[in-house]
């Protein structure tokens, strides 16, 4: 079978585009070819706003998620393949879907990773996604 990823991922931006919300996808920016603007990436991730207001054709093939945007005023074509999507969430309510890593999906770079503020230190600014089990 075909994986599910890309089907959830177009299902879930129409189900938070319908909702009148702001689909924001998070990346795993270490994937072999993936595109998206260096300068934003934070821990090897970076969180991308594909509403319609924010990207100009937006595609959401079986293979990768691709749109042009700016970032700082600068156009970019951005490339994200279906494997580096890690979740799809509403920026409103925070509402979404995380992805596990998928068979055969290329592992991330491994190196050292800064050490990690407290929850009470980080700023307010950025939303994130947490795993509650």
């Amino acid at each position: 079978m075909t994986p599910s990823r890309p089907y959830l991922i177009r299902a879930l931006n129409e189900w938070i585009n319908d909702n009148h919300s702001t689909p924001y996808i998070v990346v795993d920016a270490g994937v072999q070819g993936v595109e998206v603007p260096q300068e934003y990436v934070s821990d090897g991730q970076i969180v991308l706003n594909v509403s319609m207001s924010a990207v100009k054709e937006l595609a959401i093939t079986n293979d990768a998620v691709s749109f042009s945007a700016r970032f700082g005023g600068v156009p970019m074509q951005v490339y994200i393949p279906i494997v580096a999507v890690l979740a799809i969430y509403a920026k409103e309510t925070g509402q979404g879907m995380s992805f596990g890593r998928e068979p055969g999906a290329p592992e991330p770079p491994t190196q050292p990773q800064p050490p990690r503020q407290s929850d009470q230190s980080k700023s307010k600014g950025r939303p994130s996604l947490k795993v509650v089990k």
